[in-house]
């Protein structure tokens, strides 16, 4: 079927920037209730436990509010609080009124499509330590919240990443997949657990579990407004669902008028938007700093063809293979992605170091450079830091070193 609508490449761009929440001027001061509505605009908050900068938790919200108080977001989430923590994009903090769509995915163990192998693999671990579950779980109901390192009997084991967690902690993060534990962090990023009963609104618990396609679509609906505009794997790709779930369920959410069909501009596959979508020109006058596990540019492929904007987390890199250096955040200029700050907070030297700034190839560095500049202060600014300082690595260091205020 034709597409009823076309859409330019720099519109869609425009309504991906205002979906994200990223194209509003923040507000003046930002508390409790910014921090939760820029939460449910984006339906997911990457969690991790990287801070160079700030843990991406906390920057996430910065490039929407501004300079908030991090306190919020340890308020809202935990023991009958607005957000839960569970396996959306990855492990992320979801508005707790949404906790029951995904029960789905807690039936199936926190599953994201995993291999028939790796399903056998938990399914062997449950047999074998089936006695020992029953008895941390025991021991959270009588002692939690519990974190793995207070468990009494946590089991240690050697070997690498993954396989070096205590047999505790395994046991912990299944219960947790399944649904049977809630959990939050504490201030060191530890997990706590407990049972859902004392975590979650008794009002949620006692909500209805939707069937698995009426809370994929919900779901859906979620990401759709959350990417403003999208083909049906950028929608997958969003809470991680599988494709060809995903193309069915839009399927139904397109004859049901909540979604619509459109083309755009340079996409081979057919793109959707939110019924109540409408194209905003970005409002800030300043750059806007993005975390690389911003959930704007969670999807690489969807980035370039956005954008032409090619990105790699290189946290993850060997250092002799890196680019642009280790903690890398893009930055947002009006409707493009103009460059990325290589960026570290030394707290000991009160300063946030820019080591490396790059701008893309056709922007002019010196009309980046004041926009830029302004929004390395606030961020300084927010971090408690007194200065920032430049480094002479990269095409667009001499021009922002120049715009810095000394």
């Amino acid at each position: 079927m034709a597409a009823r609508e076309s859409l330019g490449t720099r519109d869609a761009r425009r309504i991906a920037i205002a979906a994200q929440g990223l194209g509003a001027r923040r507000p003046a001061r930002p508390g409790r209730r910014e921090v939760c509505r820029a939460i449910t605009t984006i339906g997911a908050l990457q969690l991790d436990a990287i801070n160079v900068v700030a843990r991406t938790q906390f920057l996430v919200l910065f490039s929407r509010i501004g300079a908030y108080d991090v306190g919020h977001l340890g308020g809202l989430s935990g023991p009958g609080g607005e957000l839960f923590e569970y396996w959306g994009h990855a492990a992320c903090l979801l508005p707790m009124a949404d906790q029951p769509l995904w029960r789905w995915r807690m039936a199936q163990d926190g599953l994201f499509g995993e291999s028939p192998t790796r399903q056998a693999r938990r399914r062997a671990f449950r047999e074998e330590h089936a006695d020992y579950i029953e008895a941390v779980m025991a021991e959270v109901r009588e002692r939690g919240p519990l974190a793995a390192s207070q468990l009494r009997d946590p089991r240690r084991r050697d070997g690498e990443w993954w396989d070096r967690r205590s047999v505790g902690r395994v046991v912990l993060e299944l219960m947790f997949a399944r649904g049977e534990l809630a959990a939050w962090r504490n201030e060191s990023f530890e997990r706590v657990y407990d049972v859902p009963e004392r975590v979650i609104p008794e009002a949620v618990l006692a909500a209805p579990t939707p069937a698995r396609e009426d809370a994929q679509r919900a779901l859906i609906t979620v990401a759709a407004r959350a990417t403003g505009v999208a083909t049906a794997r950028d929608l997958a790709n969003y809470f991680v669902f599988s494709v060809r779930e995903t193309q069915a369920r839009v399927r139904e959410l397109v004859d049901a008028g909540e979604l619509r069909e459109v083309a755009v501009e340079g996409w081979r596959d057919q793109a959707y938007l939110s019924t109540a979508v409408r194209v905003t020109r970005p409002a800030r006058e300043h750059a806007t700093l993005l975390s690389p596990f911003d959930s704007l540019i969670w999807d690489r492929a969807r980035v370039e063809r956005l954008f032409g904007f090619s990105y790699r987390i290189e946290v993850y890199t060997p250092a002799r293979d890196r680019k642009h250096g280790y903690f890398v955040m893009p930055f947002l200029l009006d409707d493009a992605l103009a460059g990325r700050l290589d960026l570290k907070a030394d707290r000991r030297q009160s300063a946030l170091l820019v080591r490396g700034a790059y701008a893309e190839p056709g922007f002019g560095v010196r009309h980046a450079a004041a926009p830029v500049a302004r929004e390395l202060d606030m961020m300084r600014g927010w971090l408690g830091l007194e200065r920032v300082e430049v480094a002479r690595r990269g095409n667009f260091a001499a021009a922002l070193r120049d715009a810095v205020p000394q």
